[in-house]
C-alpha cells in the first residue's frame, strides 16, 4: 500500500530571488514562480517493492520533465528533479519513477525538489517546491 507524501504548502513569505541551498558539495540559486503563472506542484508516493526496496513515484503538475534540455536556459515550467535521502543528494530525476534499493535501518527522510533546466530550485512565495516523505526501515535481524 503506498504511503503518500504531502506537498509543501507555500506560505506568504516574501520571495527571495538570491536564496541558495547547499548540501553534498553543491549549491543552486532559486527562481521564483512569476505571478499569474500556474504554480508547479510535486507529490511523492512511495511504493514498497515486492522484492526489495522502494519504488518512488514523483507526481508533478504544471511542470514537465525535459531531460533533453538539461543545462539550457532555466524555465519555471520544465526541468528535472533532485532526489535527497537523509539530506544527501542521491541523483537527478528525469522522469516520474525511481527505484531505491537500500536504506539504512531506522527513520529515513526522502525529499524531491523540482528544478529548472539550469538547476535552479523552483520556489513559490519564497518556499522551495518540494515533497518529503519519511520511511521507517526495520532493523535487520542477526
Amino acid at each position: 500500500m503506498p504511503v503518500n507524501a504531502h506537498e509543501t504548502k507555500p506560505d506568504m513569505a516574501k520571495p527571495d530571488h538570491t536564496k541558495q541551498h547547499s548540501g553534498d558539495h553543491h549549491s543552486h540559486p532559486s527562481v521564483e514562480i512569476p505571478a499569474g503563472q500556474p504554480v508547479p506542484t510535486v507529490n511523492l508516493v512511495i511504493h514498497p517493492d515486492a522484492m526489495k526496496g522502494w519504488n518512488l513515484e514523483v507526481k508533478v503538475a504544471n511542470f514537465a520533465f525535459v531531460p533533453e534540455r538539461i543545462n539550457t536556459k532555466g524555465l519555471t515550467t520544465e526541468g528535472h528533479a533532485h532526489l535527497y535521502v537523509n539530506g544527501k543528494k542521491v541523483t537527478r530525476l528525469y522522469g516520474s519513477w525511481y527505484y531505491l534499493a537500500d536504506l539504512p535501518p531506522g527513520k529515513n527522510t526522502v525529499m524531491v525538489t523540482i528544478n529548472s533546466n539550469a538547476h535552479e530550485d523552483l520556489t513559490y512565495q519564497g518556499k522551495p517546491i518540494q515533497a518529503m516523505q519519511m520511511i521507517q526501515v526495520p532493523a535487520k535481524l542477526p
